[in-house]
């Protein structure tokens, strides 16, 4: 019996003391970083990608029923938009507490809540009769929803690695570019044919299926919990998927006391944690050049249908059917620029000589992976700010409804391609708490929207409608200089980070 046992190969220890494990379950380099394989990496990364469509969907959905709301509750359309409003400022503070959650407790815990979230108050939104339950039940659906976009991120960041990962991002927004279109196109539907309140029914339906999807076959993927996969889970964390995928083998994967760890410490969430990642110099770069373009992608969509019905006589169904072009853009883009940023981490590399380490794991230490994944951001940038302008002097000059969509059509494509490099580069960048930093880039995106929002009517009500999309396309040429100073000095100050930095 002894010499059966020496004659293993023992698995690596991970130094710990007796009373917490090691803060980052830590695979031996020569195991793989995940053992998941790739249908299964795609299984997970789908259910992943459509909660964070839900998200999108949840805000988008809302719009063409604003004022028939406000004719049925009685109160005035801009109080229905105070709920839009709400819903953002929500939307840009729950993820730092999910967020939290879904890195310290585990992608599972933190999905079923946030989704028992919204299907609860997409029942009470459908059933409510009342502006002041309107208004309550759209923040708790914001509360929810809006964590997922994060949970989603560090969901690829657990499965793939950085050789992988901008393929999995890729066609994770091409669901949530994809849900500004079709959302609205639904909601016009069913508020004309039916009623407001079977928007929230058709969410109520879509949410609740979804929710039973994530309780049996959402497989948990935190890797301080299952480290590469090949760690038994329990309670909470287990799912169907663990019982039918056998072939994992996880008992191959001999695990000592020392990786398996004793009792998981818990921590309180604490929505906090999201800040001091804004002190990374790196980060704060990516967030900032993606909450400029979000900021400028959502002027276009707030006008779009308010200023075609007032401009070319549209009605609510042909106001919704308006915000294709963009989305369809949006998706094509997305799935595109993952392949293309998968190629220039190739690329760079092998001109590196380290093409087999990022095969096999997630080291990025000492590689310029700034450069590989900002290749080609200048030129959206440009095309960016360019049909920004152009979107407002057509408006302005009433010009055949084809131009104003082309514009949208582009502007589409070029911001979604610019938020695929953003949101891949802050994975790479914080691949140990890849939700909490996802919270810090919500955070930022959400006032930065909010703002611009806020300032785009009285803005064109002081220059005109033409000179407020000028003004908005040279706000969005800052990213440029950012993108700029980031490839040049972001391998320099991770290389002088502190190691303390990210949350662990």
């Amino acid at each position: 019996m002894a010499a059966a046992e020496s004659s293993k190969t023992p698995a690596k220890r991970i130094p710990n003391d007796d009373t917490e494990i090691a803060p980052f379950a830590e695979v031996a380099p020569e195991e793989p970083y995940s053992i998941f394989t790739t249908s299964e990496k795609k299984w997970i990364s789908y259910v992943a990608s459509f909660g964070a469509m839900l998200s999108t969907l949840s805000s988008y959905i809302y719009f063409p029923a604003l004022v028939p709301m406000a004719l049925d509750l009685n109160v005035s359309v801009a109080l229905i938009n105070l709920t839009v409003t709400s819903y953002l400022i929500i939307a840009g503070i729950a993820p730092a507490f999910m967020g939290d959650i879904a890195d310290q407790g585990g992608r599972r815990p933190a999905y079923i809540l946030m989704f028992t979230l919204v299907v609860a108050s997409n029942i009470g939104l459908a059933l409510q009769n009342s502006y002041s339950a309107l208004f309550i039940l759209r923040m708790v659906q914001s509360a929810g929803a809006s964590g997922s976009y994060g949970a989603a991120y560090g969901i690829v960041a657990d499965i793939t690695t950085v050789n992988e990962r901008g393929s999995y991002v890729g066609s994770m927004l091409v669901f949530t570019n994809a849900a500004p279109s079709f959302g609205p196109v639904i909601a016009g539907l069913l508020t004309e044919k039916l009623s407001w309140r079977w928007i929230f029914w058709f969410l109520v339906i879509l949410t609740g299926i979804y929710l039973l999807i994530i309780i049996t076959l959402l497989p948990e993927t935190q890797r301080r919990v299952v480290g590469n996969g090949s760690l038994k889970t329990h309670g909470v964390h287990k799912s169907l998927f663990d019982f039918l995928t056998r072939h994992r083998k996880i008992d191959a994967f001999e695990q000592d006391q020392g990786l398996r760890g004793g009792k998981r410490r818990y921590h309180i969430p604490n929505p906090f944690k999201c800040i001091p990642m804004l002190f990374s110099k790196s980060n704060l770069s990516v967030i900032l050049i993606g909450s400029i373009t979000y900021a400028v992608k959502m002027t276009l969509q707030s006008s779009l249908s308010a200023q075609c019905i007032d401009v070319y006589k549209l009605n609510y169904l042909e106001a919704g059917l308006i915000y294709l072009p963009s989305g369809v853009g949006g998706a094509l883009a997305s799935y595109t620029t993952g392949k293309l940023l998968d190629k220039n981490i190739q690329r760079v590399s092998v001109t590196q000589g380290r093409n087999s380490r990022y095969r096999r794991g997630d080291d990025i230490s000492g590689f310029p992976i700034e450069e590989a994944r900002l290749a080609g951001i200048y030129m959206l940038v440009a095309l960016s700010s360019m049909t920004t302008a152009g979107y407002g002097v057509s408006l302005m000059q009433e010009s055949h409804i084809a131009i104003p969509l082309v514009m949208q059509f582009i502007s589409g494509a070029t911001t979604s391609s610019i938020f695929t490099i953003c949101g891949t580069l802050l994975t790479d960048l914080n691949t140990k708490a890849s939700a909490t930093v996802q919270a810090s880039y919500n955070l930022v995106r959400c006032i930065g929207a909010g703002a611009a929002i806020a300032a785009q009517q009285p803005l064109a009500n002081a220059t005109g409608l033409g000179w407020s999309f000028g003004i908005f396309s040279l706000i969005m040429l800052f990213a440029a200089p950012l993108a700029m100073l980031l490839k040049k000095r972001g391998l320099g100050w991770r290389a002088c980070a502190p190691r303390n930095l990210n949350p662990k």
